[in-house]
C-alpha cells in the first residue's frame, strides 16, 4: 500500500512536471526547419561556422530577454543597446577599458529601464520602446552616424578566429551564458523566484519575496547580456555600426516565444529559448544562401513569431474560456425571468 502510494505521488509529480514544460512547439519548429533546410539548402549545415555564429548572437540576446518575459515584462531596448555599447567601445582608444564601459552602459541601460517600470509605474512596453529610440539616437550622436572602427584592428580579427573547429569565442560565451543563466534560474533561489514573480505578482509579494529587485535583476541582466552581444559583435566585425542590432531584436524576441516562454511571464526556460534560436538561426542562413534578402527574411520571422503566439496554449485556453463564457451569458439573457 505505502509502495503504491509512493508511486503515485511520484507519477504526479511526473505529471507536474510535464506540465510545466514548454519546449514541445520550439521542438516541432526545429525538426520542420532541419528537414525543409535538408531538402532545400542543405549546404546551410555545411558553414558551420556561419550558422552557430548565427545561433549564438541570436540566442545571447534572447537569454537576456528570457529574464525578463519571465517576470512578465518586456524590453524592447536591446537592439539599441547592443549597437551603442558596441560604439561606446569603439571609441574608446583603450580596447580593454572599452568593453568594460561598454558592459558597464548595458547594466545602467537597464537599471534605467527597471526604475521606469518599477518606481516610475510606466508599462515596461512603453518605458523600453521609448529607451530603443534613445539609445538609438544616442548611438548615432556618438559615432557621428557613421561607423567607428577599433582602434585595435589585429585584436579584432584574433578574437573572431575559430578556437576549436567551427567554434568561435562567440559561441564560447554564448554556450558559458546559456549555462550561467540556466543554473541561475534553475539552482539559485533568486532566478527561482523570476517564476513566481511572473506567475502571480501579488502572491509573491505577500510570501515575501523582493518583486522590485527581482525585476531590477531581470533588466540589468538583459542589459548586460545586450552590451555583451554588442561588444562581441563589434570586436568581429572590428567597427562599430550605430544600426547594429535592428534584425536582431525580431529574432530574439521570437527565439525566446517559440521557445515556449509565456509572455505573461511564469513560465519557460533557457532550454526552450537554445530550440528557438537553433531553429531562426538555421533558417536565417538557410535563406541567406538562398538570396532571400533581409526584409523578406523578417516576413518569415515574423509570421512564425505570430503562429507560435496563437498556438500558445495559454492563448488558446482563454480564447477557450471567452467563448464559453459567452455562449453562458448569452443562454442567462435568454432566459425569461
Amino acid at each position: 500500500m505505502k509502495l503504491g502510494t509512493e508511486q503515485s505521488g511520484l507519477l504526479g509529480r511526473v505529471r507536474n512536471l510535464a506540465a510545466r514544460r514548454t519546449e514541445g512547439r520550439g521542438l516541432i519548429l526545429l525538426a520542420l526547419v532541419i528537414i525543409v533546410v535538408a531538402i532545400l539548402e542543405p549546404t546551410a549545415f555545411t558553414a558551420y561556422s556561419v550558422t552557430l555564429g548565427r545561433v549564438a548572437l541570436i540566442g545571447l540576446v534572447a537569454l537576456g530577454l528570457t529574464a525578463v518575459i519571465l517576470m512578465g515584462e518586456l524590453d524592447l531596448s536591446v537592439a539599441s543597446t547592443l549597437a551603442v555599447s558596441g560604439v561606446i567601445m569603439a571609441s574608446i582608444p583603450d580596447l580593454g577599458l572599452g568593453i568594460v564601459v561598454a558592459l558597464a552602459a548595458g547594466i545602467l541601460i537597464g537599471i534605467v529601464n527597471a526604475v521606469f517600470v518599477v518606481y516610475v509605474g510606466i508599462n515596461s512596453f512603453i518605458a523600453t520602446l521609448g529607451m530603443l529610440f534613445a539609445l538609438r539616437g544616442l548611438a548615432f550622436v556618438i559615432s557621428d552616424e557613421k561607423p567607428v572602427r577599433l582602434s585595435n584592428i589585429d585584436a579584432g580579427i584574433a578574437f573572431g578566429a575559430p578556437l576549436i573547429g567551427p567554434v568561435t569565442p562567440r559561441v564560447l560565451i554564448f554556450i558559458v551564458a546559456f549555462i550561467a543563466l540556466q543554473v541561475f534560474l534553475t539552482r539559485v533561489r533568486a532566478g527561482r523566484e523570476f517564476y513566481a514573480v511572473g506567475g502571480n505578482r501579488q502572491a509573491a509579494f505577500d510570501a515575501g519575496i523582493p518583486v522590485r529587485r527581482r525585476i531590477f535583476t531581470g533588466f540589468m541582466i538583459s542589459g548586460f547580456v545586450a552590451a555583451l552581444a554588442g561588444v562581441i559583435n563589434t570586436l568581429e566585425r572590428t567597427a562599430a555600426d550605430p544600426t547594429a542590432g535592428s534584425s536582431v531584436l525580431l529574432a530574439s524576441f521570437a527565439a525566446a516565444i517559440i521557445g515556449g516562454v509565456v509572455l505573461t511571464g511564469g513560465r519557460g526556460s533557457v532550454v526552450g529559448t537554445l530550440i528557438g534560436a537553433l531553429s531562426l538561426g538555421i533558417l536565417q542562413v538557410a535563406l541567406t544562401l538562398s538570396g532571400v534578402q533581409t526584409d523578406i527574411q523578417d516576413i518569415f520571422i515574423g509570421s512564425i513569431l505570430l503562429i507560435a503566439v496563437i498556438t500558445d496554449p495559454t492563448q488558446l485556453r482563454a480564447a477557450a474560456a471567452s467563448v464559453r463564457s459567452f455562449f453562458q451569458r448569452r443562454e442567462k439573457a435568454q432566459i425569461p425571468t
